[in-house]
């Protein structure tokens, strides 16, 4: 993980106040957040939840930097969002290869198999890279939906789907299109990477 996304003084500060979402809160909401975020990454049984909080808050900042505002989301919203991908990352760096490839079950789709990996951990480790820059050219609220709607195994993932479907005012059928179609943009994506490497 890239460990030089220190923010500075300016942008730390206007981190806070986007955080604060109008009232001055004299940080508090920053503990908060990073303390709901060490709560994330311990309930993830990962090995390093402080680092990875104080990481995902500092990319999170640095976006902000970037971008000059987000308002697509609400602040814990798109921190959580941050998180998923931080988490993603911490999986491949613990070697958690097989976990995160069956995330989206590319290897089940025939149209992925002429580049879903072999046993070899390189092309495993290519794929995860493809994945996760494709993942990254979704929109925030495209790839929350898509790594939210594949996760879990059996049951629960039938109703964390139909929770999904609740909170996003989508039928069971909707959520499934859209689904198929953001993970048919993936898939395209992960080939033409896989392609060119």
């Amino acid at each position: 993980m890239n460990k030089d996304r220190t923010p500075t003084q300016g942008s730390f500060q206007s981190f806070l106040r986007w955080l604060d979402q109008g009232t001055d809160s004299g940080g508090k909401t920053y503990l908060e957040m990073q303390r709901r975020l060490v709560a994330y990454f311990d309930r993830k049984n990962c090995r390093a939840a402080d680092e990875l909080a104080d990481e995902t808050l500092a990319r999170v900042a640095q976006k902000l930097q970037e971008k000059g505002e987000i308002t697509d989301l609400s602040p814990p919203h798109y921190c959580y969002v941050t998180a998923r991908f931080v988490f993603l990352e911490y999986l491949r760096h613990a070697k958690g290869t097989d976990v995160a490839l069956e995330e989206i079950s590319f290897s089940s789709r025939p149209a992925l198999a002429a580049v879903s990996p072999s046993t070899d951990p390189a092309d495993k480790e290519r794929m995860l890279e493809c994945l996760g820059l494709c993942l990254k050219k979704l929109s925030s609220f495209d790839s929350e939906l898509i790594l939210e709607y594949y996760q879990g195994e059996r049951q629960e993932k039938i109703q964390r789907r139909r929770r999904l479907g609740e909170r996003l005012g989508l039928s069971a059928n909707a959520l499934t299109i859209r689904a198929c179609r953001i993970r048919d943009r993936v898939e395209r994506c992960v080939r033409s990477c896989w392609g060119n490497s």
